[in-house]
């Protein structure tokens, strides 16, 4: 079995940014990254990470390119997850990001499980629209109370104090 993805550019614009893509089912995460980063045409030296989301695209637990070393919890890996460990019928929804400094953010969702075609080689890029901005959007980040995050989200913490 294959599942076919859309991975969306989450842009503010009404500039479309995508493609479908084929993918074993039993495929590592890892493998699905890269095939991400090639269609987009990224060069693949930077970190990223697949979150699990919900419907309305809460980002939910991370599972990391790398274990960055911090022993004190416990690092899912891309590289020891297949696709289907964290794709099926409740949840069929990731959040792609790509490059930590920049945060090239990617909506990815599940739009079929077909049937393997002989002869295709998977992963499969079988449609493109759009093509990436020369710089990643910019993010509006939203604290949980009450929408824009701001100065007041931070009281006592200024710049002097912060240690």
């Amino acid at each position: 079995m294959i599942y076919r993805f859309r991975v969306i550019l989450d842009n503010d614009t009404d500039d479309d940014v995508f493609r479908d893509i084929e993918i074993y089912k039993t495929n590592s995460l890892e493998e699905f990254h890269e095939t991400i980063i090639n269609s987009f045409g990224f060069i693949n030296n930077e970190m990223a990470s697949f979150y699990i989301s919900d419907n309305e695209w809460n980002q939910g637990e991370e599972i990391s390119l790398f274990n960055f070393g911090d022993e004190s919890k416990e690092t899912k890996l891309m590289s020891s997850i297949a696709i289907n460990q964290v794709i099926n019928n409740e949840n069929n929804k990731l959040i792609y990001i790509y490059d930590f400094l920049n945060m090239w953010v990617f909506l990815i969702e599940l739009i079929e499980v077909a049937e393997e075609i002989k002869g295709i080689n998977y992963p499969n890029i079988i449609f493109s629209k759009g093509e990436l901005p020369e710089k990643a959007p910019e993010k509006k980040f939203e604290s949980k109370k009450d929408g824009i995050v701001d100065d007041e989200d931070y009281e006592g913490y200024e710049d002097d104090n912060y240690y």
